[in-house]
């Protein structure tokens, strides 16, 4: 009898949990679907700002929708902010621990920011997770590393004209 409602919680806990452990990937919210459509078209069409703004529109309308995400990484990541694009795939990673595409994501950012050696530790990571030689993410994180880092921005030098100043007499 003493032990009667500590197996109880105990078994309600774990048929909780193994429950959870089956659940499929869950489906978006209608309207999240129209704005990822929009995001993606915006990507498409090169204008990185309205994406961003749709796909963070998705993302308040179903939060926990992860490849939301993933979205705003990749829109992230062309306007050339790998930084904030490496902070969204480590969110999705800490939801979802085994998304390859986040995993060849985050290898991709690091590896456009000059990070090589820690793109390459993704890289092995997402070749063990996928288990196959024709893993396609495993293959744009190849390229990425084989591209390098994104050229940075040079500022222009400050000449000085040669002449030299009129005095006043």
């Amino acid at each position: 009898m003493r032990y009667a409602p500590a197996a109880a919680a105990l078994s309600l806990a774990l048929a909780l949990s193994a429950s959870v452990g089956f659940a499929g990937p869950r489906n978006p919210a209608p309207q999240a679907v129209s704005l990822l459509a929009a995001g993606d078209a915006a990507l498409r069409a090169g204008d990185t700002q309205s994406a961003v703004d749709a796909f963070e529109a998705a993302l308040t309308v179903d939060p926990g929708y992860t490849p939301i995400l993933l979205r705003l990484a990749e829109a992230a990541r062309a306007s050339e902010l790998q930084g904030k694009a490496i902070r969204y795939y480590r969110e999705a990673l800490a939801r979802e621990p085994r998304n390859v595409d986040a995993l060849a994501g985050e290898g991709a950012a690091l590896a456009e920011k000059g990070a090589l050696a820690k793109a390459r530790e993704k890289l092995a990571q997402v070749e063990k997770a996928c288990g196959t030689n024709d893993c396609a993410p495993a293959q744009a994180l190849l390229a990425a590393i084989a591209r390098g880092p994104a050229p940075r921005i040079k500022t222009a030098e400050v000449v000085l004209p040669d002449a030299k100043p009129a005095q006043a007499n």
